[in-house]
């Protein structure tokens, strides 16, 4: 459970909406499949530069990807 403040996502919805693996997403945006998993389970908070690539790849602003909580 997160606090207030802290960035939810809908990476894995909207990665899922196009029909993409973890791992597909991660090689349309140069990083592993491992922080792709670790972003959508909110371990990781990506940088400005992977959240923008992200938003990218799935046709999205990186605000309807990213939103803070709280």
């Amino acid at each position: 459970m997160s606090g207030p403040g802290e960035l939810a996502n809908r990476l894995r919805e909207l990665r899922a909406r196009h029909g993409l693996t973890q791992a597909e997403l991660a090689a349309r945006v140069g990083v592993t499949r491992k922080t792709i998993n670790t972003v959508e389970n909110r371990v990781f908070v990506p940088s400005t530069i992977l959240a923008l690539k992200l938003a990218g790849a799935l046709d999205v602003s990186v605000e309807d990807l990213f939103q803070l909580e709280g």
